[in-house]
């Protein structure tokens, strides 16, 4: 991803906390599975380049998620682990239009495929 000494925050909460930050931030007020927040965008971006930012896992909308597809709880989680990092990075699927969606959909496969392959998930 071009970040090899890069820093990052991953927390794992409820749905309520979620929810708090969804509304009070995207200004959506509902639970969600997966929040990002880049830390190298904005007007203080440059004071810690190896910061990446803040991923925000929901456990509950996960183990949810992974119920309804058949997955496993652990898979599900390092998914929306890598959705967000891939938000942070610059990828973007809700504000880009099809294109840039497809890309960041295509990217996901291809490192989701490749940590399955070395026995990460």
């Amino acid at each position: 991803m071009g970040c090899p000494e890069a820093e990052l925050s991953v927390t794992v909460v409820g749905d309520r906390s979620i929810r708090t930050l969804n509304r009070d931030y995207l200004g959506r007020d509902k639970a969600t599975n997966v929040i990002s927040f880049a830390m190298q965008e904005g007007e203080f971006g440059e004071l810690n380049p190896q910061m990446l930012g803040d991923v925000v896992i929901s456990a509950d909308t996960a183990a949810r998620e992974a119920d309804e597809a058949g997955e496993t709880y652990w898979n599900r989680l390092c998914f929306l682990l890598l959705h967000g990092i891939l938000h942070i990075t610059g990828y973007d699927h809700e504000r880009s239009g099809e294109a840039e969606a497809a890309r960041m959909e295509k990217r996901e496969r291809e490192i989701f495929a490749q940590l399955v392959e070395e026995g990460l998930v």
